[in-house]
């Protein structure tokens, strides 16, 4: 979506639930003042409201039956596990350090969803020796190295069959998945789905109890979700299965101007969908939301270290972080909004280009910013709605630890992950037989 970037003072929306802004203009997040945070721990720094992350898990417990799962590739460590399954939902691990993760946490097994479209025989034996509650097939090769783990087993392993429903969702080229022409799943459309099904059905150790479909990420058409949705439930419904689930992907505003539907409207949108497509009342119908989950609960705080303009006019503004911590500019070309925590209200009408440290002229983190005319060397600038895919897709490239993560509530702060260091960097060297 294009649109011009505004100099008004930052959305509201686009802030995580509990930020109030100070007479002041200075912005806190669960009840911890932002300015204060970065003082205390250091940029680049993740801050997470732990209310508006409890508020969107309930909402999807609420939207869908038992067995919704949060998608933990949004963001995952052991505090985001914790605080996912208190609210009643369960976590799709989509590896062998996801589903680590989360059973160190405390997570019961029987709560966790493997996903991933090539498991490795190490991943599949740690699933089905910690007992996890669904196994999601993704083709036939990955049917067969279950099969062999799970041959012989006195209780059968619930497994889901992904199916691809042939609906090309309005996203990014690279996040689209429920088309024909993808790497995950298998066609409702060939036949290839029915033949799978029968395979499973037919497999000593397994127990088929649903399908699986995700047509894409970052989806903001309800009605692409919901046809989707009509095309699974009708080939769902003559299988007499127990559960359908519906994947994931719905959007999130990033940008001033953006909109995007509720979990409980997509929840609402799917489940009428399901039921005109004849899917019993008794079916559960499950989901794995991530994104909308947790994007908006999070920012990220930098601190400006240079400033310059060009020939051409244009204003760099570099921060001491970049595309190690956020990717999703350079990968996909997704817009975000920046401002200056000490001055929230203020009308933004610098324009500059905000640019990371690392040693690559497309580390961008904002390519056409507004900022107070103000902003000066030192400041802390902040970027909302980065809880999603910043952390959990972030780098060391150039040697540069990821930065640290807290959560905060009711005027506390919790670092849940600390900040990586080039002690730690080291400690991955092994220098026996080098030359």
């Amino acid at each position: 979506m294009s649109l011009v970037p505004s100099t008004a003072p930052v959305a509201r929306s686009l802030l995580p639930d509990t930020a109030v802004i100070a007479v002041d203009g200075r912005l806190s997040v669960g009840g911890c003042d932002l300015l204060g945070l970065a003082e205390r721990f250091g940029t680049p720094l993740f801050v997470y409201d732990e209310a508006h992350l409890e508020a969107r898990c309930a909402e999807a417990a609420s939207a869908f039956d038992d067995g919704v799962a949060y998608a933990g590739k949004a963001f995952l460590c052991r505090a985001m596990a914790r605080l996912a399954v208190r609210a009643g939902l369960c976590i799709d691990v989509a590896s062998e350090g996801e589903l680590h993760c989360a059973l160190s946490a405390g997570v019961p097994a029987g709560r966790l969803v493997l996903h991933g479209n090539n498991k490795s025989d190490d991943e599949l034996a740690l699933a089905l020796n910690a007992g996890v509650g669904r196994i999601v097939v993704d083709g036939l090769d990955d049917l067969e190295r279950l099969a062999k783990h799970a041959s012989g087993r006195i209780v059968p392993q619930a497994v889901l069959v992904r199916v691809t429903p042939g609906v090309e969702a309005h996203t990014h080229e690279f996040v689209r998945t429920g088309q024909e022409d993808t790497k995950f799943g298998v066609s409702i459309e060939t036949g290839d789905a029915s033949r799978l099904i029968e395979r499973v059905a037919a497999t000593d150790g397994l127990a088929l109890v649903g399908l699986h479909a995700h047509i894409g990420s970052q989806v903001f058409d309800v009605g692409s979700l919901a046809q989707a949705a009509q095309i699974l439930g009708t080939f769902f419904a003559r299988l007499e299965l127990e559960e359908l689930c519906v994947g994931g992907g719905l959007g999130v505003a990033y940008v001033e101007g953006e909109t995007a539907p509720t979990i409980t409207e997509w929840g609402r949108a799917v489940r009428a969908a399901c039921h005109t497509a004849g899917v019993a009342e008794h079916a559960r119908i499950t989901a794995e939301p991530g994104r909308s989950i947790v994007a908006a609960a999070g920012v990220t705080l930098y601190t400006v270290g240079a400033i310059k303009q060009v020939l051409s006019g244009r204003t760099y503004l570099a921060v001491d972080g970049g595309m190690s911590d956020n990717p999703r500019p350079v990968l996909y070309g997704s817009g975000y909004e920046a401002f200056l925590p000490r001055s929230t209200g203020a009308v933004r009408t610098r324009a500059a280009r905000i640019v990371g440290k690392h040693c690559e002229s497309g580390d961008v983190l904002v390519d056409d910013a507004r900022l107070p005319a103000d902003v000066k060397v030192g400041d802390v600038l902040c970027t909302p709605v980065t809880g999603a895919y910043g952390y959990s897709m972030a780098s060391t490239y150039n040697r540069v630890g990821r930065p640290a993560v807290v959560f905060v509530r009711n005027g506390m702060a919790a670092v849940v992950l600390r900040r990586e260091s080039s002690d730690d960097l080291e400690a991955l060297e092994c220098d026996d037989g080098a030359t």
